[in-house]
């Protein structure tokens, strides 16, 4: 890897972050968009959190957006629901392969297990951990063999069901899967790629190692981090105009971070815990590039909680994003409260 370190700025490195998740401009509704939106997966643990991820970066999203062909579901990153491109489903599976003989052993018996049991029917993962006499919670190490998909409403338990491998090397996914992590979160480092992954804490700086020359470090205001090189033009070029608002869902890729990587998104320590909360995160309050508050929301009573006096015109830009966001499965407007 060279040993070029680029200087970057705080604000160099949120436009450069806003831009590659497309959350200053909306996409063009179509299959293309919707796997720009989901290059480094959209998490989905929150019930249809993915969704609300890709109205924030896809011009007219529907309830049933997650839906489209052109997207599956499986168990990625930290074994988290997730919504992944279908053709991009081997990063997200085989790319987090074990690379221990135990761990993969582990995984390679419970897929051919579930296959066979499976036999080509879809079952709740409940019913097919009783029958393989299991906690169902243990199919989930089979998730990175590539042939584990799931189909997860929220409120019940997800189906799942088997798919043939994908014709890929596991060594090839993990290199992608890294590509596409430092894509979207960069600057970022080793250990934040593998604690993000979900694997050994010793394959991060080997898999960045074998990315070679396609890395270039950098400084960033907290701390040292590698970028792509193809990524420095546009981390150098003059920050672009903003979006009014955005409202992204708990786990959202844009605050989906540890350590260091907060102080940057978030500086005022005192705010901090009130977005990375103990437990279930709320959703992110993005106003001019920048997080002001939180939300949350109760079937469609949305509660918007800011952290400064918004103005008129930023306030009605939150209005309007809150009452557009598509929420399945319930009927009329989406009722907008502000705690302040």
């Amino acid at each position: 890897m060279t040993a070029r370190r680029l200087d970057l700025t705080r604000t160099q490195i949120l436009a450069y972050r806003r831009e590659v998740q497309a959350l200053d401009e909306r996409l063009p509704f179509g299959p293309d968009s919707l796997r720009r939106a989901a290059w480094a997966g959209l998490q989905d643990s929150m019930p249809r959190a993915a969704l609300l991820s890709i109205h924030a970066r896809v011009e007219g999203a529907q309830p049933s957006t997650w839906e489209d062909p052109s997207l599956v579901q499986l168990w990625g990153p930290r074994f988290s629901a997730y919504v992944v491109a279908a053709r991009d489903r081997a990063a997200f599976s085989l790319g987090r392969l074990p690379d221990d003989v135990k761990g993969l052993r582990v995984a390679k018996e419970i897929a051919a297990r579930l296959h066979a049991f499976l036999d080509g029917r879809t079952m709740t993962y409940g019913e097919a951990g009783d029958g393989l006499g299991m906690h169902p919670n243990r199919l989930r190490y089979a998730a990175p063999t590539g042939t584990v998909l799931i189909r997860w409403e929220g409120a019940r338990q997800p189906t799942i069901w088997t798919v043939p491998v994908p014709d890929v090397d596991p060594s090839e996914a993990r290199l992608e899967l890294a590509r596409r992590y430092v894509h979207a979160f960069g600057p970022t480092t080793p250990a934040a790629f593998a604690r993000w992954a979900g694997i050994g804490p010793r394959e991060g700086p080997a898999t960045f190692e074998a990315l070679g020359a396609s890395l270039m470090p950098v400084r960033t205001p907290v701390g040292d981090g590698w970028i792509g090189t193809s990524e420095e033009p546009m981390l150098r070029a003059p920050v672009g105009p903003t979006a009014a608002a955005r409202l992204l869902p708990s786990g959202d890729t844009y605050f989906l971070l540890q350590g260091a990587d907060r102080e940057l998104l978030v500086p005022d320590a005192d705010r901090r815990p009130l977005l990375w909360t103990p437990r279930v995160w709320p959703g992110a309050v993005l106003v001019g590039g920048e997080i002001v508050g939180t939300w949350r929301r109760t079937e469609r009573a949305i509660t918007i909680s800011p952290w400064r006096r918004l103005a008129r015109k930023e306030r009605d830009a939150v209005g309007a994003e809150a009452e557009s966001l598509p929420l399945p499965g319930l009927h009329g407007h989406n009722l907008v409260h502000w705690d302040e």
